[in-house]
């Protein structure tokens, strides 16, 4: 990997005079990437994939990895997904620098093999068509796992850091980001309530611990406002009664249709009625509109990760 630095475990230290040879050869990471100067194994959602050397030429169809090597300097992206709503500090891959290659969700196959890429990389939309784009190129998947989303999503932004020679930059703002994440839910977070919704279309769904928002409970301390909330990526359907009977200290808002370009009302206009209004949360200003793009779009890159840890703290501070 780039900047010749591997990890050497105890082995390595038992022997100290074939520590040359190791770092040759290389030794296994605790962060599922594993190998030499010549080559790596990457474990990741799907099995594991063996690359040759640091990926020169990479194509991403995922939102939160493209953010975490843009933020991380790394160069020799060839290929993006086409995005009608790019995230603004996303924008310069929306230029014809970078080759379009079909939706999150749907490859486009063939402009992807015409890029001849050393790594594919896939995540949650695009996971399906890791098989395909497999046998294109070395492919991972760095899907996150919801029901866990904070540990799953600092392992696969390790992941990067160890494949493109970044450990050390990744490592320390990883290490900030745990240690904001124990400040926030030890700063009295607990002793309120709260209840995590996403608007779209004029319909509302509620999410717990466990679920891809789940970080604001299983993280940063925040008592659930209602037990019993499904894990599913979809939410539970709920209405503004529903957020009456509740009650919650504090309302935490995701705006789907702001967070894609959707035309429509906003999550603001959704939520202004009696019922809403009448809680506790939009009494004593606990009602918390989040960042629609940091949660529903790139929540899984490092940037994100940081920007909605420090959100959530400032609501609870």
């Amino acid at each position: 990997m780039r900047g010749g630095r591997h990890r050497r475990g105890a082995f390595a230290v038992l022997l100290a005079g074939l520590v040359g040879l190791l770092a040759a050869c290389g030794g296994e990471t605790d962060t599922g990437a594993a190998g030499g100067e010549g080559s790596l194994t990457v474990e990741h959602a799907q099995g594991s994939t063996s690359l040759e050397g640091t990926p020169e030429r990479i194509v991403v169809f995922d939102l939160g990895v493209l953010e975490t090597l843009d933020d991380l300097g790394v160069e020799g992206i060839v290929g993006v997904p086409e995005v009608a709503n790019l995230p603004e500090h996303l924008g310069e891959y929306a230029s014809d620098d970078y080759t379009k290659v079909g939706s999150l969700k749907e490859p486009d196959f063939e402009q992807v093999n015409a890029l001849e890429p050393d790594l594919i990389i896939v995540a949650a939309r695009s996971a399906p068509a890791y098989g395909e784009l497999s046998e294109i190129a070395p492919t991972v998947d760095l899907s996150v796992d919801t029901t866990n989303f904070l540990a799953s999503a600092t392992e696969r932004i390790e992941t990067l850091g160890e494949l493109f020679g970044k450990e050390d930059a990744v490592r320390d703002r990883l290490d900030a980001l745990a240690a904001k994440a124990e400040e926030v839910a030890s700063s009295g977070a607990g002793d309120r309530t709260g209840l995590v919704v996403l608007t779209t279309g004029g319909k509302l769904s509620a999410y717990g611990p466990g679920s891809r928002f789940g970080i604001v409970y299983d993280n940063l301390g925040v008592k659930p406002a209602v037990e019993g909330l499904s894990a599913d990526t979809h939410g539970d359907a709920i209405s503004s009664e529903f957020i009456a009977e509740a009650n919650p200290d504090l309302l935490f808002v995701i705006d789907r249709d702001s967070a894609i370009g959707e035309a429509g009302e906003s999550a603001k206009q959704v939520l202004d009625n009696a019922l809403v209004n009448g809680t506790t949360a939009a009494e004593q200003g606990g009602i918390v509109y989040l960042d629609p793009t940091q949660w529903y779009l790139t929540s899984n890159g490092l940037p994100s990760l940081e920007a909605m840890v420090t959100a959530v703290g400032d609501s609870v501070a």
